[in-house]
């Protein structure tokens, strides 16, 4: 049974990474720290999403659908913060991120909207 139901929300990932991964249309990207990921969980599923990118950290899902799940095959998920709402706040939490970690890799998880990224390292 998944721990998180039908809820929905907005999810910072909390990623290890160091090495190369090739990124779709990102190309080749160097990671080597800690990585905050912000994503958001508010269509069909929910925060299910969340179990989907910790299988996909485990090796136990080997599809890429998303940048960060390049990210999570190469590194570890140290941590989950969740957000339950129903408004769109995604970016608003990634704009507040920007303030006290670098955004890096343009586009990366902002490819439907406008920010910079929605991946930070620390």
């Amino acid at each position: 049974m998944n721990r998180f139901g039908e809820q929905r929300g907005v999810y910072v990932l909390v990623i290890e990474a160091h090495g190369a991964a090739v990124i779709g249309r990102l190309g080749r990207q160097d990671f080597d720290g800690i990585y905050l990921y912000v994503g958001s969980a508010l269509g069909p599923g929910g925060l299910k999403r969340i179990e989907r990118h910790r299988a996909v950290a485990m090796g136990l899902n080997k599809t890429r659908r998303w940048h960060v799940d390049y990210l999570l095959a190469l590194g570890h998920l140290r941590g989950v913060f969740v957000i339950e709402t129903s408004q769109k706040l995604e970016c608003a939490v990634a704009q507040s991120l920007a303030g006290i970690a670098q955004p890096v890799v343009k586009g990366f998880g902002s490819s439907d909207c406008r920010c910079f990224s929605h991946l930070f390292r620390l």
